[in-house]
């Protein structure tokens, strides 16, 4: 631990520099985390739904924790980093080619799904939908820490991403719900810097291979992390600013 430790003091703007596009990765995992969630629960009464997602909060909280567990040996596996990069570049893709798409309401089929089915007859309808929901927990809880572990090997840095989620959950996830709703081309930018980040790590590729090599020297820099981190930061300032400015991009009931 002591190593960790040691690293941030080395590197503080780096570490920090990790730390936000943690934020990032995590808050709008979590967003679309809580969307599909959201329309699991649309055919329970009102009064059991938020009862429903309050279950799967639980959930998740237990997931992720168990995956914290595991993180300190998959930072042992260098392909990690090129994985994520490329399941971050999945994301990207599977927005843009949804929004190319004709615009209709994704609907989530719970019949196609085995543990619902056969928890269906057994507890009924409440309860075989937070059985479902709690799978999907499982499965989103394995994406987000995926996805932060491939982004550093620092053990302190990962629990502190994998904390980042469990509170975008509950308090990101709708700030950037409600702000992506009043400045919807955020949601564009948000995605542009995912496609960033899963650049980044593909190009770890270039340091596994050709240690020491400039290129690599230069990847690998604490300048490269602060970089990318201003970039992200412009990324979201720069139209958002020009969008105060000149409404252009136009906001939502924007004049």
């Amino acid at each position: 631990m002591n190593q960790y430790v040691e690293q941030i003091l080395q590197n503080p703007l780096a570490s920090l520099a990790i730390v936000g596009n943690l934020v990032i990765i995590e808050s709008l995992l979590s967003v679309d985390n809580a969307a599909v969630l959201a329309t699991m629960v649309g055919d329970l009464p009102k009064d059991q739904r938020h009862k429903a997602l309050r279950y799967g909060i639980f959930g998740a909280y237990i997931f992720r924790g168990l995956c914290i567990v595991f993180a300190s040996f998959l930072i042992k596996f260098w392909f990690l980093k090129p994985l994520g990069g490329l399941y971050l570049l999945y994301l990207v893709y599977d927005h843009f080619k949804a929004r190319a798409a004709a615009d209709e309401d994704e609907v989530i089929d719970k019949q196609k799904s085995w543990l619902y089915r056969n928890t269906l007859g057994l507890f009924g309808k409440f309860w075989a939908t937070v059985a479902l929901i709690e799978l999907m927990d499982l499965a989103f809880s394995i994406d987000n820490v995926f996805a932060v572990v491939a982004f550093t090997d620092n053990l302190i840095l990962i629990c502190v991403g994998v904390f980042i989620g469990i509170l975008a959950m509950r308090l990101v996830a709708q700030a950037f719900v409600l702000l992506m709703g009043k400045y919807p081309f955020l949601e564009t930018a948000a995605f542009v810097v995912i496609g960033l980040l899963g650049l980044k790590l593909m190009l770890s590729l270039v340091a596994h291979f050709l240690p020491g090599h400039p290129v690599s020297v230069a990847l690998e820099s604490e300048a490269a992390d602060v970089g990318l981190t201003v970039l992200t930061v412009a990324t979201f300032a720069v139209p958002w600013a020009t969008s105060l400015l000149f409404n252009v991009p136009q906001r939502a009931g924007g004049n």
